[in-house]
């Protein structure tokens, strides 16, 4: 850990060793207990009742992208912001930014990507073992940020289970659409004792292909290409880890990870950034036998930075560093009730220097007791918990420049609480019954405080509002789940309230580049940023909000073991999917932005053998549900393909496959991405792209 690891954090962890050290050669030897990750579901059941999505092996491998948005985009439920092919955020029931939580193996992920649209999450799907998507609520377990939903990316860099002998994997692949070289290695080994983890990646990509002639003025030079301008990027990081066994007794580990970037922002032909986060972590389990079963904790420090370069100049540098720490201690049932008590603390520093710096150098606080508790029944199980959390966010104003004097000072103090309740009924052996109700209070972001700057991505002067009161929601989730066999489907509809729904307003006003404003009407103001005469003057302010929404998928087996008729050493899936969201703001009755229009899909799924194959398409509606400031948006398919083929040589199995992507090269604008208000048509979704790979597992 770095020195500037934060006391308590330090201490804690410190502590959990020590303890762990001590009890490890006294504590009764006992069956190991195996650790199951389920984001949103504490206990490790088989069965979730919040609706959560897993993606893992060759299902990951196969829809797998440059960014995190693009890689889980389609799933129910879920969109992406679309910066570009380097910089997409995971949308959820219609809610981006600080409303969807990004978790590092169940901790804190600590970068600047829900600051603003162009900025990347530091993650990649390329050394990532499993990507777990929580719908709906996760406050209760992970803050008010998590109000929205909850993906959690888990690398296995802290081993939590024995690794016996040597093993690991390689990938190598190629897209034609960005001329993207990518490869990534991880090796693990050990035994009962001890686990080793390593890992590296890299990728490189040119500007990625586009369906239709589009304008470059990169360098200076005006020219039409039928690519997005300024798309290029390159990424690479690694780690090393490792943990300690003590059998029965517990377990503990760390790890250090480094991942850096560069690439291309396509709002702007000339401007890329340069990005950089470095973590170190610890983790373990102790196992102390009496009232407390387990007390799982984590801690860890992030240093985060990124620059962004004008033509090769430096600009404004973005900084966050932080401390993460949480604690889980797991009880004995009580009355049938099993469950936990769970301790978080975070600590970060923001800071943004240079002239688009349009939020203040601050520091936020935070820290939170939970509980979660679960009763099973004979038919179902019941859930509750609660969460109270205290919050203190502060701003510095611009230090290095006290001449720069826009930026408010002073510190804000918040008690958010939250708590939820669900059930869980048996209807029947194939049929199963959930429904949630959560309620939620989210503690205003330091830039939504006290913001006040030229936002290049949302082309905008964006202001805060110190005055902001706490974000408040009321959240319901029913759904239905069916199994037969091979058939399975899925049905869940949600709607959520807001009493203080916090989001960017426009006032009508044009500012300057000095700051300045000017009367004008909202439509003027938006003219006047997209020809970058003058940057429309938006206001953080909290509005009544409601959200509704629909999701469906499931699968029927067509051909083969138990579908209409046998298919002689093969089997045909039909897999399918459907997804609704409607936001509006009921203090105008105008609709939110960037809300994911309808969406149908499905999949022919087959498989014989060492040989699968997977044709599929994705609709898209038009979004013409859009406030007076956004962009209506056509409807669109996009179509998919893929092949892949395994083969086992000696110890190892090979997976080759090749997918094809958007394959009717069509012409498509998202309607949850603000570059189709601010830049259009200069970011369309990227062209066809053939991808080829070949997948080691050893």
């Amino acid at each position: 850990m770095t020195p500037q690891f934060h006391r308590h954090a330090v201490g804690a962890a410190v502590l959990f060793a020590l303890s762990t050290l001590a009890h490890a050669q006294s504590a009764a030897d006992g069956a190991t207990l195996n650790t199951i990750t389920v984001t949103g579901n504490p206990l490790g059941a088989a069965e979730s009742i919040a609706p959560v999505e897993a993606l893992s092996g060759s299902a990951l491998l196969y829809r797998s992208q440059s960014t995190l948005g693009e890689t889980l985009q389609g799933l129910p439920g879920v969109s992406s912001t679309y910066f570009g092919p380097n910089a997409s955020r995971p949308t959820i029931r219609g809610q981006d930014g600080d409303r969807i939580r990004i978790l590092s193996n169940g901790g804190a992920s600590i970068d600047a990507s829900a600051l603003s649209y162009d900025h990347a999450v530091p993650t990649d799907a390329l050394v990532t073992d499993r990507i777990e998507v929580l719908r709906g609520p996760g406050a209760l377990l992970y803050g008010g940020s998590a109000v929205g939903g909850v993906v959690n990316v888990i690398d296995n860099r802290i081993p939590t289970e024995p690794i016996n002998g040597f093993g690991g994997r390689a990938d190598a692949s190629y897209a034609s659409g960005s001329k993207e070289g990518s490869g990534a290695v991880v090796l693990e080994g050990g035994n009962d004792r001890f686990a080793l983890h390593v890992d590296a990646f890299r990728r490189h990509a040119d500007d990625v292909s586009a369906p239709t002639w589009l304008e470059c003025g990169k360098g200076g030079v005006n020219v039409l290409q039928k690519r997005i301008c300024n798309s290029a990027s390159e990424s690479r990081g690694g780690a090393v880890g490792g943990t300690l066994f003590f059998g029965g007794a517990g377990w503990i580990g760390a790890s250090v990870s480094d991942y850096r970037s560069n690439y291309g922002t396509v709002a702007e032909d000339d401007v890329t950034i340069g990005m950089r986060q470095q973590r170190q972590a610890i983790e373990g389990e102790w196992r102390p036998g009496g009232f407390f079963t387990s007390i799982h904790a984590k801690a860890s420090h992030t240093d985060y930075r990124h620059t962004e370069y004008e033509g090769g100049s430096p600009g404004t540098t973005f900084t966050n560093n932080g401390n993460d720490l949480r604690i889980e201690a797991r009880h004995r049932p009580i009355a049938g009730f099993e469950g936990l008590i769970g301790l978080q603390s975070e600590r970060t520093r923001f800071a943004a220097d240079g002239e688009e710096a349009f939020a203040p150098h601050s520091r936020t606080r935070s820290d939170a007791l939970f509980l979660y508790e679960e009763l099973p029944l004979s038919w179902g199980k019941l859930s509750f918990g609660a969460r109270t959390e205290r919050v203190k966010v502060s701003s510095q104003g611009y230090p290095d420049d006290p001449s720069i004097s826009r930026f408010a000072l002073g510190e804000r103090s918040f008690n958010p609480h939250s708590a939820s309740f669900g059930l869980l009924y048996n209807v029947a052996p194939q049929w199963q019954i959930t429904s949630n109700l959560a309620y939620t209070e989210r503690a205003p972001k330091d830039y939504e405080l006290f913001a006040n700057g030229p936002h290049v991505a949302t082309a905008a002067w964006e202001v805060g509002d110190t005055d902001l009161q706490k974000e408040r929601s009321l959240g319901a989730d029913i759904g239905a789940q069916w199994k037969s066999g091979p058939h399975n489907a899925r049905f869940n509809a949600y709607w959520s309230k807001f009493r203080n729904y916090i989001g960017l307003t426009a006032t009508g006003n044009l500012r300057n580049d000095e700051g300045e404003s000017f009367a004008g009407s909202s439509e003027e103001a938006l003219a006047a940023a997209l020809d970058e005469e003058l940057l429309a003057e938006y206001v953080y302010r909290g509005v009544r909000a409601r959200f509704t929404g629909i999701e469906a998928s499931g699968s029927l087996r067509l051909l083969g073991n138990d579908g209409l008729r046998p298919l002689a050493g093969g089997k045909l899936d039909l897999e399918w999917r459907a997804d609704a969201v409607r936001a509006t703001n009921t203090d105008t009755g105008e609709p939110l932005p960037r809300i994911a229009p309808v969406r149908v899909g499905a999949t022919l799924a087959w498989t014989s053998g060492p040989w699968s194959a997977r044709v599929g398409f994705d609709h898209y509606a038009g979004q013409k549900r859009v406030p007076a400031t956004d962009r209506a948006t056509d409807s669109y398919t996009l179509w998919n393909a893929s092949l892949g083929y395994r083969m086992k040589v000696q110890r190892a199995s090979l997976l080759w496959y090749a997918r094809v992507d958007n394959l009717g090269n069509e012409l498509a604008y998202s309607a949850t991405s603000i570059l189709t208000t601010t830049v259009y048509p200069r970011a369309p979704l990227p062209g066809r792209s053939v991808k080829v790979g070949l997948r080691v597992d050893f």
